[in-house]
């Protein structure tokens, strides 16, 4: 946790005691107005909370303290949740492992030697090491189920729309705004769904969430690799043979025939999310420059300077950052390629959403490998595209743990559903986390 509010928090948590000792309301009235009233919670450092830092790893930002709470912060607090503190994430939220100029790096509560993803690394990480039991999260290209698979717990990245962005820094802006989803991470499946409800507020009603789920009516499709792209590392035949073993289990005890498909646009995720991501919105408003968040409302960086001044040891920002920088400006390079790509995106949406329907559920990894060692993106920085794609088809995704590999490392499965079926996905976190034991304290084998 990089800043944490202890004192403010006990002092919170004898006021609950207070309310409960004196019995003025019973406990299903308490219930109703307050239902997580007196549950810690931690949140990703890039959310604002009122009195902690608000910098998402930017050096220029180091000494800016919030004055206030993001929407869905403020919307735990009326419910009742106590704010433990701020963790750690990625320079401006653009990468997958934790770890800036202003904090440093988060390490792996299973290995010390290695990534807790990112961008919401330091939550994934406080979550998995049983430090926090709730936790806020946001997702733009994986960086709520990154942290949740590597970290070993459930992480939900909600249909586009339903969630509040307001009160994050970087937010989101022209088409970005239709990817960047703000969501739950727990250590437990029963806790997502009305961590969900509090934080959409309005917005549930989007949602089914009151619609009862029986599995055995649900359709099941199973994909197993992205189709073979050479920017992304293959599947690891340990995450392979625990998405084997969830097919396995849902044919034998749920009865219901589990259908393999190929898509094989999803072969270009990586290409089309970062071709998607650059795109003007319906209003012909451009996609916000990397460089200029960089640059934080004051100059925009120039990434061949930043890069030559990293070499000299004397730039601010983090090579990924300042790689980052310069992916965007070599994409601009080849507009007409991003246009086929866009389109391309567009239509794997279209038949993604007619393959999954209202009924269906789509098991797909959450990532190519377990939580590699320090400094291995560098070396394949692409591998993200396993959950950046559907953020650009707006699809709501859960992030399930399913044990532990020979190494000790989470293994884990995401479960995808079509639009505003959020339902679907979180009644099968609960399902798998009874079936093959959810979360597993780091140390116990």
């Amino acid at each position: 946790m990089q800043l944490s509010r202890f004192d403010a928090a006990l002092q919170e948590a004898h006021h609950v005691d207070k309310l409960l000792s004196e019995g003025h309301e019973d406990e299903d009235s308490l219930q109703e107005k307050f239902p997580f009233l007196g549950v810690p919670f931690t949140i990703k450092e890039a959310f604002a909370l009122h009195g902690m830092p608000n910098t998402s790893g930017l050096v220029s930002r180091r000494n800016l303290i919030s004055t206030s709470d993001a929407l869905v912060v403020s919307r735990l607090k009326q419910a009742g949740a106590i704010p433990l503190g701020v963790t750690n994430c990625s320079e401006l939220c653009m990468w997958y492992e934790s770890s800036n100029n202003v904090y440093g790096r988060t390490n792996n509560p299973y290995d010390l030697q290695r990534i807790v993803g990112g961008s919401s690394g330091g939550e994934g990480c406080v979550l998995g090491a049983a430090c926090s039991i709730i936790g806020v999260g946001s997702d733009i290209g994986g960086s709520i189920r990154m942290p949740a698979f590597f970290n070993g717990v459930f992480g939900h990245k909600p249909t586009t729309g339903v969630v509040p962005n307001e009160g994050q820094f970087p937010d989101a802006l022209g088409v970005r705004t239709e990817f960047l989803c703000t969501g739950p991470m727990c250590r437990y499946a029963e806790d997502l769904e009305p961590m969900l409800r509090v934080m959409a507020g309005p917005g549930v009603r989007k949602l089914k969430l009151d619609e009862k789920v029986s599995l055995e009516k649900v359709k099941f499709y199973c994909m197993e690799h992205d189709g073979g792209s050479v920017f992304v590392s293959p599947v690891d035949r340990e995450i392979l043979q625990a998405q084997r073993k969830v097919v396995e289990h849902l044919e034998t005890q749920c009865g219901v025939q589990v259908q393999y498909v190929t898509i094989h646009k999803m072969k270009y995720a990586f290409q089309i999310w970062s071709a998607m991501m650059s795109s003007r919105d319906s209003d012909g408003q451009k996609a916000q420059l990397f460089t200029d968040l960089l640059g934080d409302h004051g100059k925009p960086v120039w990434p061949l300077w930043e890069l030559m001044k990293w070499f000299l040891g004397m730039s601010l920002h983090t090579i990924p950052a300042i790689a980052l920088a310069l992916t965007e400006k070599l994409m601009k390079l080849n507009p007409g390629g991003n246009a086929k790509l866009v389109s391309m995106g567009h239509s794997l949406r279209t038949e993604m959403m007619n393959l999954l329907g209202t009924d269906g559920m789509l098991l797909y990894p959450s990532h190519p490998i377990v939580a590699p060692k320090h400094y291995f993106p560098l070396g394949m920085p692409f591998n993200f595209a396993y959950t950046a794609v559907f953020n650009v088809l707006g699809l709501p995704v859960t992030q399930c743990p399913l044990g532990l590999s020979s190494e000790g490392l989470p293994l884990g499965i995401q479960v995808v559903a079509g639009p505003h079926n959020d339902h679907l996905t979180l009644a099968m976190a609960r399902y798998l986390e009874k079936a093959f034991g959810g979360w597993v304290c780091p140390g116990k084998s």
